[in-house]
């Protein structure tokens, strides 16, 4: 007789989504739809439903009218859904109203993209960005309106005065998490400072590949340096960054980035919490901006990229590095448009631009020579002699630049060919005075 085996996983969660719109202008386009989908698909959740919803009066208590609240709690329980989920921003208030009237969790597109979030960081760094993402979260939506919340007593005796309520208390708990997970993320900050550092002192250059979530970033990154990093066609496949070694045409070794994937009304919780991490695109000597060109929605995509990325520059006080752009996933796009892409970014002069299929590797050549000619932009070459006696200065350039030749004369003096950027070539005239002639 054979004996037969239940398979005790629980049941994943049913979800049933409402994208709420409110003018024509933000009416949802069939790829919002999608991204909406793959977002609940991403945190292992089987879709019931997914509808756009015009809100033509807000309602303060819901946010949804009543009879779109009437139909959503009709297609939930149609659905066997155990999930509710509303793809916009929901007030503590409405989201506890909601949890009433449908009787089962709700969750905004904040709290959908921090559970993601909580089940993709693999790394130390990446849980604790994700949990002071989630503190920063549920602090901005303490309530007065819990019934818990009543003032405890200050003291013994009836007449004495109010003490410190539970929501304050909770309030100065938090606090005090964030604190704590500001300080660990500072530690992170520095190691990454002195990773960097030891980058520069070996002359090595440092691409960052950053994108919209899902436009190809990472298995672009595997096929640039042969990396296994985990890659699927889902939102958020990669949180935590990756750094690998990157062989380019003459120049040789660089170090490329993978960065966590930027969307649409990113929430500001995430990206705060992320700085440390995002801030490291901005150390880059160059950024890759990959976009998916078979989407309909690209130009959109790229602009929500640019905001995110002028708004770091903003305030970290940095400069964006200078940018290319890979238009990829022109394998899913028909031959003829392909090869219009391909015209089309060979003729872009603002910002360079390669088309790319990442999945079958065309076009990724091309690629690496753009992003060695953009990183020798800006540089110089120059050759000397230096005496037997200028061991420092041959170190420093050796440290600080891309020495291309080197060789030992008969007197014992090294004839140098060296590429440095003109920042680099003035602080080598400022500590070495008269070893560069200035017309170098």
């Amino acid at each position: 007789m054979t004996e037969k085996f239940v398979d005790r996983l629980p049941a994943p969660e049913i979800a049933g989504v409402v994208i709420p719109w409110f003018t024509p202008a933000d009416r949802p386009t069939p790829d919002r739809l999608r991204e909406t989908s793959g977002l609940v698909e991403a945190l292992g959740c089987r879709l019931g439903f997914v509808r756009p919803d015009q809100i033509r009066k807000v309602n303060p208590s819901f946010l949804l009218s009543g009879g779109i609240v009437d139909r959503m709690a009709a297609d939930l329980e149609a659905e066997n859904c155990t999930l509710a989920v509303i793809d916009g921003a929901l007030t503590p208030v409405q989201q506890r109203n909601l949890e009433k009237r449908l009787g089962m969790k709700v969750i905004d597109r904040t709290g959908l993209i921090l559970e993601i979030f909580g089940l993709r960081a693999r790394t130390k760094e990446g849980r604790l960005q994700v949990e002071l993402a989630r503190i920063l979260y549920e602090r901005s939506r303490l309530v007065r309106t819990w019934t818990h919340l009543e003032r405890q007593r200050g003291g013994s005796g009836f007449l004495s005065g109010p003490g410190e309520s539970q929501l304050e208390a909770d309030r100065r708990m938090l606090d005090d998490k964030i604190i704590r997970l500001r300080g660990d993320l500072d530690e992170v900050k520095r190691t990454r400072s002195v990773q960097r550092a030891g980058r520069r002192r070996s002359g090595t250059p440092v691409v960052a590949l950053v994108g919209y979530t899902n436009s190809g970033k990472s298995t672009l990154f595997n096929r640039l340096t042969g990396a296994d990093v985990f890659a699927k066609d889902m939102p958020f496949a990669t949180l935590d960054p990756t750094i690998r070694k990157l062989q380019l045409p003459s120049l040789g070794e660089a170090a490329l980035i993978d960065t966590v994937g930027f969307i649409s009304d990113l929430p500001t919780h995430l990206i705060d919490s992320f700085q440390a991490t995002l801030e490291e695109s901005l150390q880059a000597d160059l950024l890759v901006h990959v976009r998916d060109r078979s989407s309909a929605a690209d130009l959109d995509q790229a602009s929500d990229v640019m905001k995110v990325l002028e708004r770091l520059e903003k305030e970290s006080g940095m400069t964006l590095p200078p940018l290319i752009e890979a238009w990829n996933k022109i394998d899913a796009v028909l031959p003829a448009h392909a090869e219009s892409l391909k015209t089309l970014a060979a003729a872009q002069t603002d910002v360079p631009a390669v088309a790319v299929s990442a999945l079958t590797g065309d076009g990724v050549e091309a690629l690496l020579q753009r992003i060695e000619k953009s990183l020798l932009h800006g540089q110089q070459e120059i050759e000397l002699v230096l005496a037997p006696e200028a061991g420092r200065a041959r170190a420093w350039l050796h440290q600080n630049g891309d020495v291309t030749g080197d060789r030992t004369e008969d007197d014992g003096a090294s004839h140098l060919v060296v590429r440095l950027s003109v920042e680099r070539l003035g602080q080598f005239r400022a500590e070495f005075p008269g070893l560069i002639p200035a017309a170098s």
